[in-house]
């Protein structure tokens, strides 16, 4: 399949494994649509694009208000005629990672942004990609859904293990057998800046042995590339070296 001309929304696209995925499939020749909640890093990016000599535009939202989203896929529709490739890579922890400490607005927050962001924008992708009868949906889970611990958090861990149940049901029920694909790539540490807002940032020569978030980026291309005949339902991509964690004890 490849990604020449083909209109590719990245979500979470600021920074961290959104800003390099935008960055690594614009090099591949393929048009990016920027979705965030903060413009300036948003601007950043569609610069960093531009030199790269493809077509791009940006979106300011909130990927849980649903009307906004809808609005976006409406507008990236008219701009340019395709949806191929939906990314849901938006999301965040909670500074709190226990279940009497977390409060209910964080709680409400990372599902907001992990889970719900997640559905709404494929709802809003899906009709053009089955009109299509083509189009990729690559979802950014965690290992933190498949290792449940003080690291990822309470309600981290089990909103990104939602995400690899709605991967599952997308593949096995709603898009099977319908030419669209659905993939959950499952990172495990990646150093980007999301790290320095964990209660006790990591060291920096453990974030040296994390995967980097270009690698993170070389993973989900590699997914959203292949001949649409291919699926990759699951990828986990993580550190070659397991560190010491001990840090966690710290954690609130």
């Amino acid at each position: 399949m490849g990604l020449k001309d083909k209109v590719c929304i990245i979500t979470g696209a600021g920074s961290g494994i959104g800003r390099s995925t935008a960055i690594r499939m614009a090099k591949e020749g393929a048009t990016i649509i920027l979705v965030g909640r903060t413009e300036s890093k948003l601007q950043l990016v569609q610069q960093d694009i531009t030199v790269i000599g493809v077509a791009s535009k940006f979106y300011t939202l909130d990927v849980s208000d649903y009307q906004s989203v809808l609005d976006m896929a409406d507008d990236v529709m008219k701009s340019f005629g395709q949806i191929d490739v939906l990314v849901n890579n938006a999301g965040h922890s909670s500074h709190n990672r226990r279940v009497l400490s977390t409060t209910p607005d964080e709680i409400r927050n990372v599902i907001n942004s992990n889970l719900i962001g997640t559905i709404f924008c494929t709802k809003a992708v899906l009709p053009s990609m089955l009109q299509a009868h083509e189009g990729t949906i690559v979802n950014i889970s965690s290992l933190s859904a498949l290792n449940a611990g003080v690291m990822g958090g309470m309600i981290y861990g089990a909103a990104k293990s939602a995400i690899i149940n709605f991967t599952e049901f997308l593949n096995n029920a709603d898009l099977k057998n319908t030419g669209i694909r659905a993939s959950v790539v499952i990172p495990g540490e990646v150093d980007t800046p999301v790290l320095d807002k964990r209660p006790i940032p990591p060291p920096s020569d453990a974030r040296s042995n994390m995967v980097g978030a270009e690698e993170a980026a070389e993973a989900i291309t590699l997914v959203a590339s292949l001949p649409s005949r291919t699926n990759i339902p699951q990828l986990i991509i993580r550190p070659t070296m397991q560190r010491e964690t001990s840090e966690t004890v710290g954690f609130p």
